[in-house]
């Protein structure tokens, strides 16, 4: 069994009780969840448990850091305690993985979560424990994601809640965030700047901030993820991991996630080899991989991928150790590449991802290209947002075409091509068609050369039912088109 012991500092470890704590009191480091992990003598059973358990995170509720276990109660589809988060598609991606010369690629797609991002596992963890430690609203500072969940998990809950975003937000998150009722308060500067007067406000208002002074126990809803694929793959580990990094929360607890299910048994096998994934306008942690440095220096972001734009990583030297640690790599791509990963998912896998997707799927792209993957392993690539969250970035990166509805206009655009038969009537262009293409006489008309009742002809256009019907006249040059009519509705 296992079960949430302290908080424990991730520097000196430092230990304090399961509060609204965050920072040590003792050297500033950061606080985490400790467990005390007893390996079950029946993993059979504690499996059926976990997969006859509700469709969402809480199946998972052994793992989650709540002092009353899962909140509820909970069916398979819902949950009590508000949005039910988790539970997503893993897609195997075969035609993403010939593209790029690999032999097996998986999308874990958590778009598919309640407000189109992962940021629902954390909200819901984060949310269930500020109401078992008394709090009445919940606040977070956000880049976009964070922010419609944290609005939505708190219409739903009934609490009241406060959202600080950059002021430049992408307009689509803005109102999603908005739509929810919640106090949505826009500040002129970057995430770090938001960031920063979260934590002062923290320190002055009795509100649960989610990624501040809760954020111990809503980073463990990140865990979920690395769960749910040990148990989609069969109860097995992918072989390698391809994960955004903004604050490099994510990517650490996903490889925590894997490490519990390790030491208790219900996996076997090594961890992942996880490879991070930034964007170049936002790179504190991919540049100090390369430079081989232990912290991360502090960047000022520009990049089309804001919702991983945390110039001031608070978990980056830990995301450092862990991708050293597991045979991995940091990378960063610019914002043509992030474009350029965007199509490559949507064209092969019909998954449409923000641009924080288009990261990861570029940083596959290039490790396949420096060839640092091997074509027997399984890789599993974190799609974390929906694109239509995002849809500034693919914007001019594709062409339509607009024409008049006549397939000579179609044509002319590309399209099909036409034939040519001479009529002075509908009825003698169809006979002339009937010439060429014996066949279409049985599939439009009658015995007695009536049309099938399902058959519209038009001529420039017009039905001509509203004309002559077989007698309506065509000019010299005219367009007769042949539908069935059982179209559009």
């Amino acid at each position: 069994m296992t079960a949430a012991e302290k908080l424990e500092c991730r520097e000196c470890g430092a230990e304090y009780p399961l509060e609204a704590l965050y920072v040590c009191e003792r050297c500033f480091g950061p606080l985490e969840v400790a467990y005390r992990h007893e390996p079950s003598a029946d993993l059979a059973g504690l499996k059926r448990r976990i997969q006859g358990g509700p469709q969402n995170i809480w199946r998972y509720s052994d793992f989650l850091p709540l002092a009353g276990g899962p909140p509820g109660p909970s069916s398979r589809l819902t949950s009590r305690s508000g949005l039910p988060a988790g539970c997503t598609p893993l897609i195997r991606a075969d035609r993403l993985a010939k593209r790029l010369g690999l032999g097996e690629v998986w999308v874990k797609n958590d778009a598919a979560n309640p407000t189109h991002s992962f940021k629902d596992r954390v909200v819901s963890v984060a949310a269930a424990r500020a109401r078992e430690l008394g709090y009445e609203v919940i606040a977070c500072a956000s880049t976009g994601n964070l922010a419609n969940s944290v609005a939505a998990h708190g219409a739903a809950l009934g609490m009241e809640s406060y959202v600080f975003i950059p002021a430049d937000l992408e307009e689509p998150k803005v109102l999603a965030t908005g739509v929810y009722g919640t106090r949505l308060v826009a500040v002129r500067g970057t995430y770090d700047d938001v960031n920063r007067l979260c934590t002062e406000l923290c320190a002055e208002r009795d509100w649960a901030f989610v990624n501040v002074n809760l954020r111990p126990y809503y980073a463990e809803g990140s865990k979920t993820l690395a769960f749910e694929i040990a148990e989609q793959l069969g109860w097995e580990l992918p072989d390698r991991c391809v994960v955004p990094v903004a604050s490099g929360s994510l990517y650490t607890k996903v490889a925590k996630g894997f490490e519990e299910w390790l030491e208790l048994g219900l996996v076997g096998g090594d961890l992942p080899t996880m490879n991070g994934a930034q964007a170049q306008g936002c790179s504190p942690v991919a540049t100090a991989f390369a430079e081989g440095r232990d912290v991360c220096r502090p960047v000022r972001p520009d990049t089309i991928a804001k919702s991983l734009a945390i110039g001031n990583p608070a978990d980056g030297p830990y995301a450092l150790d862990l991708a050293r640690r597991s045979g991995g790599a940091i990378d960063a791509v610019s914002d043509d590449e992030i474009r350029a990963g965007i199509a490559l998912l949507a064209q092969t896998t019909g998954i449409f991802t923000e641009t924080a997707g288009g990261v990861t799927t570029a940083v596959l792209t290039k490790l396949a290209e420096r060839g640092d993957i091997d074509r027997a392993e399984r890789v599993v690539l974190f799609i974390t947002g929906e694109g239509l969250k995002t849809l500034d970035a693919v914007r001019g990166t594709f062409t339509s075409y607009e024409i008049e509805p006549s397939l000579e206009a179609f044509a002319a655009a590309g399209g099909a091509a036409e034939a040519e038969v001479e009529g002075r009537t509908v009825g003698e262009v169809l006979d002339g068609l009937f010439d060429q293409f014996e066949e279409l006489r049985e599939r439009i008309s009658e015995d007695g050369g009536t049309l099938r009742r399902f058959v519209n002809v038009y001529v420039g256009g017009e039905d001509i039912r509203f004309l002559d019907g077989l007698d309506t006249p065509v000019d010299d040059g005219a367009e007769v088109t042949i539908l069935p009519a059982v179209a559009g509705g």
